[in-house]
């Protein structure tokens, strides 16, 4: 897989995107609020932040929530080119494992930024999943 870079205003946009979707987190159970913006390679943005379930189970990560809305509005030819992923509390908080799965399966050579342990990081997600799979 090619890594490319993303120009740093592209990333400012999506970072904006998903701080500013996080105030409409559903999060009354952990009060964690999450928030990620998705870079299609037409140049679409999709935001989406996370919804809590009382059924723990059925709560869905801001990422998939932005990937889903994205499929629901163009289909599932989309390609995802960068993910942002921040929370309201500052903490580390990189996609987990599904999220993960899903940005392979739409974007096998998406970027993602996200907040590290030392502060902002990025990664391609081959770095964070390193034997995604994809059927043909």
């Amino acid at each position: 897989m090619r890594k490319k870079t993303l120009p740093a205003d592209a990333r400012a946009t999506l970072l904006r995107s998903a701080k500013k979707v996080m105030k409409n987190a559903h999060a009354p159970y952990s009060k964690f609020r999450v928030g990620a913006a998705i870079l299609l390679s037409n140049g679409k943005i999709f935001p989406g932040c996370n919804v809590e379930n009382a059924s723990y189970g059925m709560t869905n990560c801001a990422e998939r929530t932005a990937i889903f809305s994205a499929v629901a509005q163009l289909g599932p030819m989309i390609e995802i080119r960068a993910v942002a992923v921040v929370n309201g509390q500052g903490v580390p908080c990189s996609p987990c494992g599904a999220c993960r799965q899903v940005i392979y399966e739409f974007g096998p050579d998406a970027t993602i930024f996200f907040q590290g342990a030392k502060g902002p990081k990025q990664a391609h997600i081959t770095e964070l999943l390193p034997e995604g799979f994809r059927l043909p």
